[in-house]
C-alpha cells in the first residue's frame, strides 16, 4: 500500500514539473530579440568644382641612338692594331680612326698605277712642245706638283678639240680616272668615326683576317637619343612635331625634358596606331633604357578627375545625398593608367574620394573629420 502511495506522489510531482517547465519554454518564446546597432560607415569625400583638364598621353619605350652606324668592311685585310683597342665601350672623337686594314699590298697596286700615269704624261711632253706650245706650260706645271706620295691632282683643264683628241688618244685620261678609282678604293682600308661617339659592338680583334661584306660592329653617338612610341590614332591630329615631352624613368626618381621629333604619316593596321618619335638629351641617358612618356594632347572643358576605380562599370559614381549614398550617370571623356576625367557633373555635388567596400545605393555614411564637403577640390 505504502509502494502505490509513493508512486502516486512521483507521478503528481513529474506532471507539476512537467507544467512549469512548460510555462517556462512559453515565457521565453516570447522575449524581444536584440537589437543589433547600425554602423554607419565614414568616408574620405570630396566636392566637385569643374575646371579645364589637360588630356596626358602616356606611352612608354625604349631609347635608341639618334646616331647609328653599322660598320661593314669594303676590302679584305688584316685588322692591324691602332692607338685604341676596337672593344665595346672604347669612345672614339670625331675623325680618330676606328679600324684599319693592311693594305701594303694594295697600295704597291696603287703607286705603280700614280707612276704609269706620270711616266705617260711625261712621254707626251715633247710633242707637247712641238704641236701644242700653248699648252705646254699647264702640263709641266701639273707634273712639277706631281708628288707619288700625295692624292693625285686634278688634270689640267683641256682648252681646245685638238688637245682634247691628242690627250685623250694617250690614254691619258682614263689612266688618270683608273689611278682615282684605286685610291678611293684605298681609303676603305681606313674607317673614320664620323662622329664623336662610343662602340657598342666589337665583333672583330686586333690580327682577325677582315672579308669582304664582313660586319665589324656598331658605334653610336652619346649625345642624343630618341625614343619610339605608339599612341592611339585619335591623337593623329593633335601630335605635333616640336611638342614638348616629360620623361621620366621606371622608378620616377629622375625626369627628362624631351621633345617630338617626327611622327609616322601612316597608322599601323594591326594596331591602329601612330609611332612618335620623341628626341632627348642627357648626359645620365644611356641607349636601351627604358622610360615613360608624358605627352600633352589637348584639354577638356568643364571636367573633373578622379581615380578610375571610383567609376562603376555602369558608368556612374557614389555620391552622398543627406548622408546617403547614391549614384549618378556620368560622362567618361578620357582614360588613363589610373585616373578618369569625367564630363559634365554638376558643380557642388559631394562625391566620394577613396572607394568604400560594400558600397550600395542608400547606405548610411558620415564625412571624416576634417573633409570640408563645400570646398574641397577633386584630388
Amino acid at each position: 500500500m505504502l509502494r502505490k502511495i509513493i508512486l502516486s506522489v512521483l507521478g503528481v510531482a513529474l506532471i507539476i514539473g512537467a507544467i512549469i517547465y512548460a510555462n517556462y519554454l512559453i515565457d521565453n518564446k516570447h522575449k524581444p530579440k536584440p537589437v543589433i546597432p547600425k554602423v554607419v560607415k565614414t568616408v574620405l569625400v570630396d566636392t566637385v568644382k569643374n575646371s579645364t583638364i589637360p588630356i596626358v598621353i602616356t606611352a612608354n619605350g625604349n631609347l635608341t641612338a639618334l646616331q647609328r652606324v653599322e660598320l661593314y668592311s669594303e676590302v679584305q685585310g688584316l685588322f692591324q692594331t691602332g692607338s685604341k683597342l676596337f672593344k665595346p665601350g672604347q669612345k672614339f672623337n670625331k675623325g680618330e680612326t676606328l679600324i684599319r686594314i693592311d693594305a701594303s699590298e694594295y697600295y704597291a697596286s696603287v703607286q705603280s698605277a700614280k707612276s704609269g700615269l706620270y711616266n705617260s704624261i711625261a712621254a707626251i711632253m715633247p710633242d707637247l712642245r712641238l704641236d701644242f706650245p700653248d699648252v705646254f706650260q699647264k702640263w709641266q706645271t701639273y707634273l712639277n706638283g706631281f708628288d707619288l706620295n700625295k692624292t693625285t691632282p686634278k688634270l689640267p683643264e683641256i682648252s681646245g678639240e685638238k688637245e682634247n683628241y691628242f690627250i685623250t688618244g694617250r690614254g691619258i685620261v682614263s689612266a688618270f680616272y683608273n689611278v682615282k678609282n684605286l685610291e678611293q678604293r684605298l681609303t676603305k682600308y681606313r674607317i673614320v668615326a664620323p662622329f664623336s661617339g662610343i662602340l657598342t659592338e666589337a665583333l672583330v680583334t686586333e690580327g682577325t683576317l677582315v672579308r669582304n661584306g664582313q660586319k665589324l660592329g656598331e658605334f653610336i653617338n652619346l649625345s642624343v637619343y630618341e625614343m619610339e612610341v605608339a599612341v592611339s590614332k585619335s591623337f593623329a591630329d593633335i601630335l605635333k612635331v616640336g611638342e614638348s615631352v616629360a620623361l621620366t624613368s621606371l622608378d620616377n626618381t629622375k625626369t627628362y625634358e624631351g621633345k617630338v621629333s617626327r611622327v609616322n604619316g601612316s597608322i599601323d593596321a594591326t594596331t591602329q596606331t601612330i609611332t612618335a618619335y620623341i628626341e632627348v638629351k642627357h648626359s645620365d641617358l644611356k641607349e636601351g633604357m627604358y622610360l615613360e612618356a608624358n605627352l600633352n594632347a589637348e584639354k577638356v572643358e568643364n571636367a573633373i578627375e578622379i581615380d578610375r576605380n571610383l567609376l562603376l562599370d555602369s558608368q556612374e559614381i557614389y555620391v552622398v545625398n543627406d548622408s546617403l549614398l547614391d549614384v549618378i550617370a556620368v560622362k567618361p571623356a578620357h582614360f588613363s593608367n589610373a585616373k578618369v576625367i569625367l564630363k559634365d557633373v554638376p558643380n557642388g555635388t559631394i562625391i566620394l574620394r577613396k572607394p568604400v567596400p560594400g558600397a550600395y545605393a542608400g547606405m548610411h555614411v558620415k564625412a571624416a573629420k576634417g573633409d570640408t564637403v563645400t570646398s574641397d577640390s577633386i584630388q
